[in-house]
């Protein structure tokens, strides 16, 4: 059974999109011409591709017909280069995962160059560096900034460099709960700011210094930027990227926590895609070391 690339296509763009009204603007087609070829194609493989919520969402199979689907756009893209051919103007969405700290940081630079050079659309998708792997798995993405340095089946991983973090006060805020010293006590008591819920660094400086993490006062403020400004702010302490530090912060101690950070990409011969990962690994070697 051959999978009809057209059909394939149309479960990514609802994939893309969350919904099948917002995937036929896409497509340039009804609504009902999207929901029949997802039907169409449900109905050959023997599976349900989509769960029609909002947003819709994929099933195993799903994804599979996804990955698909990418890596066709991609390769087609790549012999419409090779032959000096445009594609009629079509530019290429290139999905990415990455983490809040590298995006703020050194991640965008090197895809405004690439934008500048070629005709890619970046889709960002940000999640915690322990979780960018699964958007590889899925097929939401086609390369991730990961923490992880097993590669995900089907995929190449390659090493990036280590992004450090330091304990990090405000220093009215450091004066009013440290006046004695960065002690066990204090820290019990001071609070600080997590990123969220499945941030772990604050923890784990915790647990370095001698204090269970549970109990302790804390903050959640969910975005890169804005969590190093709520430290400057003196809303708490926190583990701020060294590449984010200021003069205006003071150090609390402790030990500098490293995150060593992997790209890993799906395992195609395509020239868009090492070219991409060319232009990230040469910002990364830079800035990370």
């Amino acid at each position: 059974m051959n999978i009809d690339l057209e059909l394939a296509a149309t479960v990514a763009a609802v994939a893309d999109e969350g919904t099948l009204d917002a995937a036929s603007r896409r497509l340039r087609i009804t609504p009902s011409a999207v929901s029949q070829r997802l039907k169409t194609l449900e109905q050959q493989l023997g599976r349900v591709l989509v769960v029609r919520s909002k947003p819709a969402r994929l099933t195993e199979a799903g994804e599979a017909v996804v990955r698909l689907a990418r890596q066709v756009a991609l390769l087609e893209h790549d012999a419409m280069a090779g032959l000096g051919l445009d594609g009629g103007g079509a530019r290429i969405s290139i999905p990415l995962a990455v983490n809040a700290d590298s995006m703020a940081t050194w991640f965008l630079p090197p895809l405004a160059r690439l934008s500048a050079a070629h005709d890619i659309d970046v889709d960002l998708h940000r999640d915690d560096q322990n979780f960018t792997a699964r958007l590889l798995e899925s097929g939401t993405v086609m390369a991730a900034v990961t923490s992880e340095a097993d590669p995900v089946a089907g995929c190449t991983v390659s090493s990036l460099g280590v992004l450090e973090y330091r304990a990090m006060a405000e220093p009215a805020y450091a004066e009013r709960w440290f006046a004695g010293g960065v002690t066990t006590d204090a820290l019990a008591e001071a609070p600080f700011v997590d990123f969220d819920r499945r941030d772990t660094l604050q923890h784990e400086w915790l647990r370095a210094m001698g204090v269970a993490p549970h109990g302790v006062p804390r903050h959640y403020v969910p975005a890169s930027y804005d969590y190093a400004l709520a430290v400057h702010l003196g809303l708490g302490w926190g583990m701020v990227p060294v590449l984010q530090e200021s003069g205006s912060l003071v150090p609390l101690g402790g030990p500098t926590l490293r995150v060593r950070l992997y790209w890993q990409q799906w395992n195609l011969r395509s020239r868009l895609l090492d070219t991409i990962a060319r232009e990230i690994a040469d910002e990364a070697s830079r800035v990370l070391g």
